[in-house]
């Protein structure tokens, strides 16, 4: 049996609201295998965006403890903990955080030139697989919002991660268009035996893949 790729041990996470502490993580731990889809699902406030931030070494718990690959997350310094999520992970979000002045090229090729290893090749590639070939030197207002979607899907893939990060990556889409996007996510990480980790309030997507994870005020049900 291999080792989890993945380890998260007694999550604990609050914020303030003037006089009120809310509880957001209320002691969350979970083992994520590696070449896993898994889909958290729940309600809004539930804490799902909170948790996949938590993992992805993005935001940091007020307790607990965050393994990925062996190596414990927050510890080191930021240029470090910035270097690792570069090189071995990937992220997707709802609101696609494109960069309106630069084409889909030059957006996807953006973590290459962050971690000093540009590859055009890559990002071409990855471009391609997202079934954007002839788009590529589109500028984002050029394209729908699910063709900008997937600009970001390639964005996440172009450094070859070793795991991706999708936060509600159809919340911006019509239904059609989000079940297109969430089969390519799925269909690219199985692909390229990527492990896949995806918040949605969506339980008719969440069934599509390896395991669903339910939260309920801040605990996984």
């Amino acid at each position: 049996m291999t080792s989890p790729q993945l380890v998260a041990q007694d999550l604990r996470r609050s914020f303030r609201i003037g006089n009120r502490r809310i509880e957001v993580l209320r002691g969350v731990s979970l083992e994520v295998q590696r070449g896993e889809a898994v889909f958290l699902v729940g309600a809004s406030g539930a804490g799902k965006t909170t948790l996949l931030y938590t993992l992805a070494g993005l935001e940091r718990p007020e307790a607990g403890t965050v393994e990925f690959e062996g190596r414990r997350l927050y510890t080191g310094n930021a240029a470090s903990q910035a270097k690792l999520r570069n090189e071995k992970m990937g992220f997707v979000f709802q609101g696609y955080f494109l960069l309106p002045e630069l084409t889909a090229m030059e957006n996807v090729t953006l973590p290459g030139m962050i971690g000093g290893r540009p590859d055009r090749g890559a990002a071409e590639a990855s471009l391609r697989d997202v079934g954007l070939g002839e788009r590529m030197n589109h500028l984002p207002a050029e394209l729908s919002g699910g063709e900008q979607q997937r600009v970001a899907i390639a964005r996440a893939l172009t450094n070859d991660p070793d795991i991706i990060f999708a936060d509600e990556p159809t919340g911006n889409l019509d239904s059609k268009t989000g079940d297109t996007i969430v089969d390519l996510l799925l269909n690219l990480a199985r692909d390229r035996q990527k492990t896949l980790l995806v918040v949605t309030h969506d339980n008719r997507l969440a069934v599509r893949g390896d395991r669903e994870l339910q939260m309920v005020d801040g605990m996984l049900a």
